[in-house]
């Protein structure tokens, strides 16, 4: 399966990525405004909050492996914080902070470089840290609205977000 690079992906995309071998793709010409430098995350809350890794000037028909990230804004330091307010009080938080928090200190290059280096992240705290099985993870946009847990944080008061991130299926992951 051919992917596209992705910051803090949703689950469907974790999926895909877990469930057979995946090439993430770098050879695209690069497209603004997707999730391969943005991810959705719900607030604290529970509305939405988009997070957008900024990139340096993308020039026309240019590859995603030629994106360069910008360090222009205190962006990371806002994302962990963002991330920190937002998933401080859920379950798994604080058992999986110090795995991410790495990546919201130390200064990546190349966007894919950032991306594969976090999913691969993720993908190990999925199948390894914390046994959680990939089976358990297929909640996705099919799942029932009725059905008791949806896999995200806050649906009792808000409704189901295909698009949310991976961070809260896994912080909030039941037994």
């Amino acid at each position: 399966m051919i992917l596209p690079t992705a910051y803090l992906p949703p689950l469907s995309y974790m999926q895909a990525l877990m469930s057979e071998p995946a090439i993430i793709e770098q050879m695209e010409t690069f497209e603004k405004q997707t999730f391969r430098n943005r991810c959705l995350i719900r607030d604290a809350k529970g509305e939405i909050v988009r997070l957008t890794v900024p990139v340096g000037k993308v020039e026309h028909k240019q590859l995603t492996r030629d994106i360069q990230i910008s360090y222009q804004t205190r962006w990371q330091h806002q994302h962990w914080i963002t991330l920190v307010s937002a998933y401080q009080h859920t379950p798994y938080f604080l058992y999986f902070a110090d795995y991410l928090r790495p990546f919201y200190e130390k200064e990546y290059k190349w966007l894919v470089d950032f991306n594969d280096e976090m999913n691969a992240t993720l993908a190990s705290l999925i199948k390894r840290e914390r046994p959680i099985q990939i089976e358990s993870l297929k909640l996705n946009a099919e799942r029932s609205r009725t059905a008791d847990w949806s896999g995200q944080i806050w649906t009792d008061k808000h409704p189901w977000q295909t698009e949310i991130s991976i961070l809260d299926t896994l912080f909030d992951e039941r037994d």
